[in-house]
């Protein structure tokens, strides 16, 4: 018999000048990137650890640390690949990934169908089994300030 498991996902990275802005493997238009050990894209992070957390694999940081150079400004789609390795290790196979990126800036509404394909092709579902949300914090806290972006995400998987 078939068991749906689920996972939850966090991260937020603060902007940094002289960086590109990635999420969800897609380039966006942006004077400022996100800082981080490899290409800080917070949407793709937030979904490796989701599906890691549906398989109980641990957390991204586990299995790719930022305190090994071997990681150092890795493409995070790379990642995710990587991770749907481990899922498919478990014996799970991917039934569907929510998500929602908190930003004031920059507006993503032209970018959420590029990067629900981006992800569905990778993790290998259809696009319609992946949602993305943009939402802002009506200029309340670090993101209402400019000064970075976070996102949550759910996954399920059928075990």
């Amino acid at each position: 018999m078939k068991k749906f498991h689920s996972g939850i996902g966090f991260d937020a990275h603060r902007f940094a000048k002289r960086r590109r802005l990635v999420l969800g493997g897609v380039r966006i238009q942006h004077e400022m990137g996100l800082t981080g050990h490899s290409d800080a894209d917070v949407l793709c992070h937030a979904i490796i650890d989701a599906l890691l957390g549906a398989v109980a694999g641990g957390d991204i940081g586990k299995h790719f640390p930022d305190s090994d150079p071997k990681w150092k400004d890795s493409d995070s789609i790379d990642l995710l690949r990587r991770t749907m390795k481990i899922v498919s290790a478990h014996k799970a196979v991917v039934v569907n990934i929510d998500a929602t990126i908190i930003a004031e800036n920059p507006r993503l509404a032209s970018y959420i169908d590029k990067m629900r394909k981006s992800i569905a092709d990778v993790v290998g579902i259809k696009m319609e089994k992946v949602s993305i949300k943009a939402k802002t914090t009506e200029g309340m806290g670090f993101i209402g300030r400019n000064e970075g972006i976070a996102v949550m995400s759910v996954a399920a998987v059928e075990v």
